[in-house]
């Protein structure tokens, strides 16, 4: 039940939100950076460098010495971590035997990360066994909120990525009433709840900061053959609020965009009621045409609503690809 429990919260460590991996005692065989890339990692038998073999994770040469290493991570969205997931995939004969992490919050990153022990950290996992190629799940009990983390291996060795579940923190009291915010980006607290098909590639990125890098760097469904089929995901906004601009970017997505889209909005405070179909929706984009590969900026079309509102759904019909969703408001 972990790991169904984790997997419905954001990764505040992910690249594509903006986490970082700033340090690392050790990355002789695989860089830092792979820690908190998209995927489990990948093996390529025949693949290796100057240094030996080729590692899709963050790997440390044998310490033949004491002491243990570790990682610096950079949440790219602040929050309350509420679990882990340290995978070894692909690592077998090299994997760390134990594995601890330490978290903090703070203002500034430090000029030089090899003094992090001079930190006042907070241990929010404590030493725990790993295996070999084996993703493995730690739930958190803490309502902390955190921006920087260090993950110990002991002694040394490999892992394949670095998963930080948690809800993300956002201080709206620093946002004012008539600034224009994306309030359905994941760093805004926005987060995916449902959708109908996910076949070639997942929700979540419909809401994240970047831009999209490529064909399965967005949300799309498989073909569908049902007449007049309705595809739709439901998006909780980071704050109620007053829509004002909408972008639907179709990026990418040159012969299997969907021919049109529209969304609906709504104000619940019940999600389950929204989840099991017992909430009342009302339009708030027309459904429009869409074209390959561009942006669609809707402002003039939005209806007229003069409440704020919690949850978007974006239907695409009859069905394909969509990069990225923006929807910019005011707070309410």
């Amino acid at each position: 039940m972990t790991e169904d429990t984790l997997l419905h919260y954001t990764d505040l460590a992910s690249e594509q939100i903006g986490g970082q991996v700033l340090f690392a005692t050790d990355d002789f065989f695989a860089e830092k950076e792979n820690l908190i890339k998209e995927g489990r990692g990948v093996f390529i038998p025949d693949k290796y460098t100057e240094q030996g073999k080729w590692m899709d994770g963050w790997e440390s040469r044998r310490k033949r010495t004491s002491g243990h290493d570790w990682a610096i991570i950079k949440l790219g969205a602040h929050g309350v971590i509420k679990g882990f997931d340290i995978d070894t995939n692909h690592f077998l004969g090299n994997h760390p035997p134990f594995a601890s992490v330490e978290a903090i919050n703070l203002k500034e990153d430090l000029d030089h990360w090899s003094n992090a022990d001079n930190l006042d950290w907070d241990e929010v996992l404590t030493k725990s066994p790993l295996d070999p190629g084996s993703q493995h799940f730690f739930e958190i009990s803490s309502d902390a909120i955190y921006t920087h983390l260090r993950l110990h291996i002991y002694p040394d060795g490999g892992v394949a990525r670095f998963r930080v579940f948690g809800e993300v923190f956002k201080d709206w009291s620093t946002i004012k009433e008539d600034e224009l915010v994306d309030l359905a980006l994941v760093n805004n607290c926005g987060k995916a709840l449902h959708c109908n098909d996910m076949f070639f590639s997942v929700m979540d990125n419909l809401i994240t900061p970047t831009t999209g890098k490529n064909m399965g760097d967005g949300w799309e469904t498989k073909r569908n053959r049902t007449p007049n089929n309705v595809d739709y995901v439901i998006l909780r906004l980071g704050h109620p609020g007053i829509v004002k601009k909408i972008t639907v970017d179709t990026k990418h997505f040159k012969g299997n965009y969907p021919d049109s889209c529209a969304i609906d909005a709504c104000y619940c405070e019940d999600e389950s009621e929204i989840l099991n179909s017992e909430h009342e929706w009302f339009p708030l984009l027309p459904q429009m045409k869409l074209g390959a590969d561009q942006e669609h900026h809707f402002e003039e079309q939005i209806q007229p609503i003069n409440q704020p509102i919690s949850h978007v759904k974006l239907k695409i019909y009859p069905d394909g690809g969509i990069s990225r969703l923006r929807i910019l408001g005011t707070i309410k």
